[in-house]
């Protein structure tokens, strides 16, 4: 792994079922350890609410623009990480 660590952003809010199944899910996924995982509440922020507000949970990789919104599943996630570049 380089010496920096890659960030993978899961946009969420509290009381979300959806967004404890993606957390259970990207916990599961080997390609996911090589990244920090970080959970952003939408709820802090305005922009994110417009942004995400339908949406979450989202994946979000540092390096990239694109994301990953729900329903999303294992493979979904793989194909997000390699379309990307960063598997």
């Amino acid at each position: 792994m380089s010496s920096s660590l890659r960030v993978l952003t899961l946009y969420s809010t509290s009381a979300c079922h959806l967004c404890e199944q993606a957390i259970s899910l990207l916990s599961n996924i080997p390609e996911v350890s090589e990244f920090k995982v970080v959970i952003q509440d939408i709820s802090e922020s305005v922009e994110l609410v417009e942004r995400f507000g339908l949406r979450i949970p989202v994946v979000q990789a540092d390096s990239t623009a694109c994301d990953l919104g729900w329903p999303f599943n294992e493979e979904d996630v793989k194909q997000y990480l390699a379309s990307i570049g960063l598997t």
